[in-house]
């Protein structure tokens, strides 16, 4: 029988967590007790006992949270993310150019299953390369995914028909990019425990700059030298960045294999808190990636010139540099949950206020810039906030978990905003406010797992 707190608040029910005394805060990082000295530093990462800590947990003092190794681990995930999510943040670039280009006969509803399945491929990994990252470490699902993404942007170059595009860039680049993906991101969160988040934002940051970087250079090379060869360009740079990330990416905690058990994944979903967290991330995501995918169409339509609304996607992620490092930091200090609300609501908000009724440049600049911020917050925030109610030894697991089914999401949202374009007659009012409604529904998810967790605490730091 769960356990009740103090305030009434709801307890997980039994699992790894069983016969340990209950906490001041539902969580399995409650593992670091009250410091009258330091009132400040108290969260909800902190327990009632300092004697008795739970069952199964890492004592946080033995976590670095800095120094030179820790510190190479993220510039290794830093360069991870930059190859593998950094190349997914550009899939605007390639919705536009397939459009106008290889693939002017498809529908833009069709033409989006190519970055839609490039997405979800990434993310639905997360189950297997989570559970092969806590039975076996990082180290050779780096190599395999190393060698999935390059190969997979190589056959890209050679592409010519839609379902070329699909297997290569759609389904091969993309299984790597997840295989390089969740281990950098998990090797991370065992280096850090107070400073995890920002640790987190600057690890998320490589994906923004990769954003930044990869559809300019796209979109310079193809003039220059030809579809093919700007592919073959970037994979080549990609493999230099991974050799470093394969270098310097790794594990504190030792592997510790197990047997595989379906009841790893779906157990975690049976705590309120996690459950209603990845409910309230599916909602989000599902709104999270319209505006990347037809925010260039979108300015075009209304007489931006070609070459400035290219500069859009770039504009965006480079704002989400400052989105995924001032936030993680922000978090640390003042609660992961807390700031994680706040910039869902703004996000979901200036799609509404912003993006919806824009008719001209700037309004379409400015929104790129805001939307890059605040939705750059979520990708720092969202596995910070996984870590602080999991226990470490399995975050390969349940970020994974997370992250696979919010790849439906990802998956299925592009598309039914490319249907409601085509059904608008190429507007794009509908699916505007599609994407605005799902993140501010999201961002009230967010507010109940906040409340499953300490209850209807304002000021409490989570």
């Amino acid at each position: 029988m769960a356990a009740e707190n103090k305030e009434g608040n709801y307890n997980r029910p039994p699992n790894h967590l069983q016969d340990v005394e209950p906490v001041s805060a539902q969580t399995e990082a409650n593992i670091l007790p009250e410091t009258a000295e330091n009132p400040a530093e108290a969260d909800l990462e902190k327990a009632v006992s300092e004697k008795k800590p739970a069952v199964g947990m890492i004592d946080p003092s033995s976590f670095p949270d800095g120094g030179f190794e820790a510190w190479m681990v993220v510039a290794g995930a830093f360069c991870c993310l930059f190859v593998s999510f950094g190349w997914i943040n550009c899939i605007g670039v390639f919705q536009d150019y397939y459009q106008t280009h290889q693939l002017s006969s498809y529908s833009p509803s069709t033409v989006s299953w190519i970055p839609s399945l490039e997405t979800f491929m990434m993310f639905a990994g997360g189950p297997i390369y989570g559970k092969v990252f806590d039975n076996y470490g990082p180290r050779y699902t780096l190599l395999i995914g190393s060698f999935l993404h390059v190969f997979g942007l190589m056959m890209t170059s050679i592409s010519t028909e839609y379902y070329q595009f699909i297997l290569a860039q759609g389904i091969c680049s993309p299984i790597g990019a997840s295989a390089i993906f969740y281990p950098a991101l998990s090797s991370t969160s065992t280096w850090f425990f107070r400073r995890r988040a920002f640790a987190f934002g600057v690890v998320a940051s490589g994906s923004s700059l990769g954003g930044v970087i990869f559809p300019i250079m796209i979109q310079r090379l193809i003039p220059e030298i030809g579809f093919p060869w700007a592919m073959r360009t970037a994979a080549f740079i990609i493999l230099a960045l991974l050799i470093f990330g394969n270098l310097t990416v790794k594990s504190r905690i030792p592997p510790s294999p197990k047997p595989l058990r379906i009841m790893d994944f779906i157990t975690p979903l049976t705590e309120l808190p996690f459950a209603l967290l990845v409910a309230s991330a599916f909602i989000f995501f599902l709104g999270f990636f319209i505006p990347f995918n037809y925010i260039i169409l979108s300015a075009a339509q209304y007489g931006m010139s070609p070459n400035l609304a290219s500069y859009l996607i770039s504009i965006l992620n480079a704002a989400s540099i400052f989105g995924r490092t001032f936030p993680g930091w922000l978090g640390d200090r003042y609660g992961r949950y807390n700031v994680l609300i706040i910039t869902s609501y703004f996000s979901g908000i200036i799609i509404l206020a912003l993006w919806l009724p824009a008719r001209s440049n700037a309004p379409y600049i400015v929104f790129s810039a805001l939307y890059g911020f605040s939705s750059g917050a979520f990708i720092s925030m969202i596995p910070a906030c996984v870590a602080q109610i999991s226990d470490i030894r399995q975050i390969g697991t349940r970020t994974g978990t997370m992250f696979a089914i919010l790849s439906i999401g990802a998956l299925i949202g592009n598309p039914i905003g490319g249907a409601m374009v085509a059904a608008e007659g190429g507007a794009f009012t509908h699916a505007k406010i599609f994407s605005g409604v799902l993140i501010l529904a999201g961002a009230t998810g967010f507010v109940a797992t906040r409340t499953s967790i300490v209850g209807r605490q304002i000021k409490k730091k989570v």
